[in-house]
C-alpha cells in the first residue's frame, strides 16, 4: 500500500491529471463568471477549499518529482523553474489568507482614514494610520472627444504630524507605509474619487522572488548544457548530420480560391468619377474623428467604405472618390447598392436586396425607419441576451446612421474651432450655436461653395474652382492655429497608400507556398538549382520581413504606441512572430521555415478579413503604460511559436498516415517532430514571461498582481495545457510521436480561446482588447 501511494505521489502521470483538474477547474470558472457573477465564480471555483487542495496536491508532487529525476544535482534550468512555480503558489496563498484589498471612495474636501472591504460576512472597514484628502480630481479628456485620456486625484497625506502632497493616476501608485494607492475610477459628476487601496507586502514580495527564480531557470533552460532544450538540439543536430534525404510526394498545401464577383454599379456612379488627383487632395486634409485622434480624411474615407460597403474599394472608385462623390450627389447615393447586408433573416423580414440594398429601402414610402421598433427591443436587451439577428440589425443601424449623418453634412470634422480650449473640430452639418457667428458662416460658407465647385467641375471636367475651395478649407485649418504634427499626417497618408500588410500577406503565401513545394520536392533528389532557389526565396522572405517591420514602425509613429494593443494589431504582431519563428529555424528545417511564413501569410489574411477592424485608436489610460510594450509583445510572440507547433503537428501525422506507402522515412518525422518541441518550448517560455510580465504591470496598475480576470485566467490555462504537453514524454504509454503531435494540434485550442474567445465572448478588465 505504502509502495502504491509512494509511486501516485511521484508519478508524472499523477501531475498531469492534477493540472488537467485544474485547467479544467478554471476554464468553468470563466464560463460561471460570464451567467452568473464574479464572487459566484470566486466562491465555487477560485476560493473554493477543493481548488486550493489541487494545489496542494500538485506543489507536493513537484517536490518528490525533482528528487526522483534529481533535477537539483544538475543545476538545471528545469529545477529552479519547478521551485519558482511553487514559491509562486506559495506567494499567491499568503496574498490570499493574508493581504487586504479594498476601496476608499473620498470627494473633492473630503478627508478619510479608512477604506473598505469585502468579505463573506459583507462590508468591513479597515483603519489607516493616516489619513487621506482628496484636494482635487481632474479629468483629462482626447481633444474633441467625450473619451477620457487620463484621470488622477491629488491628494493630501496627513500623516504623523505632517502633510504630503501626492498625485495618484493610472500606472502611477501612492506608497505609503505598507498601503498602495492606485487610480481605479471617478464619480459621474468629477468631483469624487475611487482609489483601490491593497497591502499585501509579504505575499508580494514572495511572488516577485518567484518570478525572479522563474526568469533565471528559463534562462538556464535554453542556456544550460543539461536542459531538455540543448538535448533536443543535440539530437537534431546529430540526426541532420547522419540522415540520407528520403523521397516524398505528400504535399498538403491549401490554396484558398478567392473570387470576388464584380458588382455592376449605377452607370452614373462611375461616369461622374471625382478625378483621382483632386480626390488625393482632399484625402490629405485632416479630420478629427469621433474620439479625438486627428487624421487624414483618406484614413476617415477608408473606414467609412469598409464599415458600410466591407470593401476597401467601390468598383473602380478608391476611398476618397466615394466620400466626395456621396457628398456632392446624395440623391443618387441614396438610391444606389451600398449598404452591405447578409442576414437572411434580416432581409427577408424587412425586404431588402441581398448584398448590398439601398439606403432608401430601409424607408416606407412614409419615411419611417423600417428598424426603429426592432431597434428598440434590441438595445432594451442585456448584451448577453442578445442574438445573432440582435448584433447583426444594430450592425445595420450603425450602417444607416453613417450614411445618414453623412448625406446631411455631419462626422465631416475639418474646421477646427478658433481659440477653443477643447480643440474642438467641427462639421459643417452639425449645430454651430457654440461657435462664434464669423467662424460659423464661414464654415457653413466654405462647405458648401467646395461642395457646388465638385459638382460643377463633375459636369464640365474642370476641377480648378474645387481646387481653389480646397485651398480656401485649407487657410481655415491654418488660420485658427491648431497644431497638427504634418509629419504624422505624411506618415499615415503613405501607410494608406502603401497598404503594407496587405502586400506582406500576398508575399508570404505566395513565397512560403513555393519554399514549400521546393523543401519537399528537395527530399525527393536534392539538386543545385534547388538550393539556390531556397536561398533566392529566404531573401525574398527576409525583405518582406523588414516591410512587415516598416509598416508595424509606421502605425507606431502614427498612433503614438507599440501597435500591439487590439486584435488586429496583435494579429499583425502574431504573424510577424510566426515568421520571426521560422527564421529562427531557418538552418535546421527548410520545411519549418516555410511553415513559419506561410502561417504568417494566413494570420495577415484572417486580420484583413471584415471583422477585424485595423483603425488606429486613442489608447486607455490604462493602456498608456511601458509594460504595454513588453507584456504584450512577449505574450503574442508565444502564440506564433504554438502557431508553428500546430502546423508542424499537422504535418507530421500527416506523414505518419501515409509517409510509409510513399517511402517516407520515420526519421524525417522524427526530425520534424523534435523541432514541434523546440518550438513549444519556446513558445512555453514566452508565454510564461509574458503572463507573469503582465501580473507585475496589473499590481502597478490595480493594486494586484492577479485578480482572475478571464483574460489572465485564461492565459494561466494555456501555459497548464503546453506545459501537459510538453511533459506527456513522462508517461511511458504516452511517449511516442503520434500522441504528441497530435496534443501539439489539439492544445492550439486554448490559444485561440486566450485570444480571441476571452475578447469575443467573455468579459473582464481586457475587453478593450477586442
Amino acid at each position: 500500500m505504502n509502495t502504491l501511494i509512494k509511486k501516485t505521489i511521484t508519478s508524472p502521470a499523477t501531475a498531469i491529471a492534477l493540472m488537467l483538474v485544474w485547467a479544467a477547474a478554471l476554464a468553468f470558472a470563466t464560463i460561471i463568471e460570464k451567467y452568473t457573477s464574479t464572487e459566484m465564480a470566486k466562491r465555487l471555483i477560485y476560493f473554493n477549499p477543493a481548488f486550493f487542495i489541487v494545489q496542494l496536491l500538485l506543489v507536493i508532487n513537484y517536490l518528490f518529482c525533482i528528487r526522483k529525476y534529481r533535477l537539483k544535482y544538475c543545476l538545471s534550468g528545469g529545477f529552479l523553474v519547478h521551485i519558482a512555480l511553487i514559491i509562486i503558489l506559495a506567494g499567491a496563498a499568503i496574498t490570499h489568507f493574508t493581504g487586504r484589498e479594498g476601496i476608499m471612495h473620498l470627494r473633492e474636501g473630503e478627508t478619510s482614514d479608512q477604506f473598505t472591504i469585502q468579505t463573506s460576512q459583507g462590508t468591513k472597514f479597515i483603519r489607516l494610520p493616516f489619513s487621506v484628502e482628496l484636494r482635487r480630481f481632474n479629468l483629462v479628456r482626447y481633444p474633441g472627444s467625450a473619451s477620457p485620456s487620463s484621470y488622477e486625484s491629488e491628494v493630501l497625506i496627513h500623516a504623523d504630524g505632517k502633510t504630503f502632497e501626492k498625485r495618484i493616476f493610472m500606472n502611477n501608485i501612492l506608497d505609503m507605509k505598507g498601503f498602495r494607492f492606485f487610480q481605479a475610477s471617478y464619480d459621474k459628476d468629477e468631483q469624487g474619487t475611487i482609489l483601490s487601496v491593497n497591502r499585501d507586502n509579504i505575499g508580494r514580495n514572495v511572488t516577485y522572488t518567484g518570478y525572479a527564480m522563474l526568469a533565471a531557470g528559463l534562462i538556464l533552460v535554453f542556456a544550460g548544457r543539461n536542459s531538455r532544450f540543448s538535448q533536443l538540439r543535440r539530437q537534431l543536430k546529430d540526426m541532420q548530420k547522419r540522415t540520407l534525404r528520403t523521397t516524398s510526394i505528400l504535399l498538403l498545401i491549401l490554396i484558398p480560391q478567392l473570387a470576388a464577383a464584380a458588382w455592376q454599379m449605377d452607370m452614373a456612379v462611375q461616369e461622374h468619377a471625382v478625378p483621382i488627383e483632386h480626390a488625393a487632395r482632399f484625402g490629405a486634409i485632416p479630420i478629427q474623428a469621433y474620439n479625438g485622434r486627428v487624421m487624414p480624411i483618406n484614413t476617415f474615407s477608408s473606414e467609412v467604405l469598409r464599415k458600410v460597403y466591407k470593401k476597401s474599394k467601390l468598383g473602380t472608385l478608391n476611398s476618397d472618390q466615394f466620400l466626395l462623390s456621396l457628398l456632392a450627389m446624395p440623391e443618387m447615393w441614396m438610391r444606389t447598392p451600398l449598404i452591405d447586408v447578409r442576414n437572411r433573416s434580416i432581409i427577408e423580414k424587412y425586404g431588402l436586396t441581398s448584398g448590398h440594398c439601398t439606403f432608401m429601402e430601409m424607408f416606407d414610402t412614409n419615411g419611417r425607419y423600417l428598424l426603429e421598433q426592432d431597434l428598440d427591443v434590441v438595445y432594451g436587451k442585456m448584451p448577453a441576451m442578445r442574438n445573432r439577428f440582435d448584433k447583426d440589425l444594430m450592425k445595420l443601424d450603425e450602417q444607416v446612421n453613417i450614411l445618414y449623418r453623412l448625406f446631411h453634412g455631419q462626422l465631416l470634422n475639418i474646421f477646427p474651432a478658433v481659440g477653443e480650449g477643447e480643440h474642438k473640430w467641427y462639421a459643417p452639418g452639425e449645430d454651430l450655436s457654440s461657435v462664434s457667428h464669423s467662424d460659423s458662416a464661414r464654415i457653413s460658407d466654405l462647405f458648401s461653395s467646395y461642395i457646388k465647385a465638385v459638382q460643377t467641375g463633375l459636369v464640365d471636367g474642370d476641377m480648378s474652382k474645387a481646387d481653389e475651395a480646397l485651398d480656401r478649407i485649407e487657410a481655415f485649418c491654418t488660420d485658427s492655429a491648431v497644431e497638427i504634427d504634418k509629419k504624422k499626417m505624411e506618415t499615415e497618408l503613405r501607410y494608406n497608400r502603401l497598404n503594407p500588410f496587405k502586400l506582406c500577406r500576398i508575399f508570404y503565401l505566395v513565397l512560403g507556398g513555393l519554399l514549400l513545394i521546393t523543401g519537399f520536392t528537395s527530399l525527393v533528389k536534392e539538386r543545385i538549382w534547388m538550393k539556390w532557389s531556397i536561398r533566392a526565396l529566404s531573401i525574398g522572405v527576409l525583405i518582406v520581413f523588414h516591410l512587415h517591420m516598416m509598416g508595424m514602425g509606421m502605425r507606431w509613429l502614427i498612433g503614438g504606441y507599440a501597435p500591439w494593443s487590439n486584435s488586429y494589431e496583435t494579429m499583425v504582431y502574431v504573424a510577424w512572430a510566426s515568421t520571426f519563428g521560422g527564421l529562427v529555424f531557418y538552418r535546421r528545417s527548410v520545411l519549418t521555415f516555410a511553415i513559419g511564413v506561410l502561417f504568417g501569410g494566413v494570420i495577415l489574411f484572417v486580420s484583413g478579413l471584415n471583422w477585424m477592424d485595423p483603425q488606429i485608436n486613442l489608447l486607455a489610460p490604462v493602456l498608456k503604460s511601458p509594460w504595454l510594450m513588453f507584456h504584450v509583445a512577449v505574450i503574442v510572440a508565444a502564440y506564433g511559436f504554438f502557431g508553428i507547433g500546430c502546423i508542424l503537428g499537422i504535418n507530421n501525422l500527416a506523414l505518419l498516415a501515409f509517409g510509409q506507402r510513399f517511402g517516407i522515412a520515420e526519421v524525417r518525422v522524427k526530425e520534424l517532430s523534435i523541432i514541434n518541441e523546440m518550438a513549444l518550448w519556446i513558445g512555453l517560455a514566452l508565454m510564461t514571461i509574458g503572463t507573469f510580465l503582465g501580473a507585475i504591470w496589473a499590481n502597478e496598475s490595480w493594486g494586484r498582481y492577479w485578480g482572475w480576470d478571464p483574460k489572465e485566467t485564461w492565459a494561466l490555462i494555456t501555459i497548464i495545457v503546453y506545459s501537459i504537453v510538453l511533459h506527456l514524454r513522462l508517461v511511458k504509454k504516452m511517449d511516442d510521436m503520434r500522441t504528441f503531435n497530435l496534443m501539439s494540434v489539439l492544445a492550439i485550442a486554448a490559444v485561440l480561446m486566450t485570444y480571441f474567445g476571452v475578447n469575443y465572448f467573455l468579459s473582464g478588465m481586457h475587453s478593450y482588447g477586442s
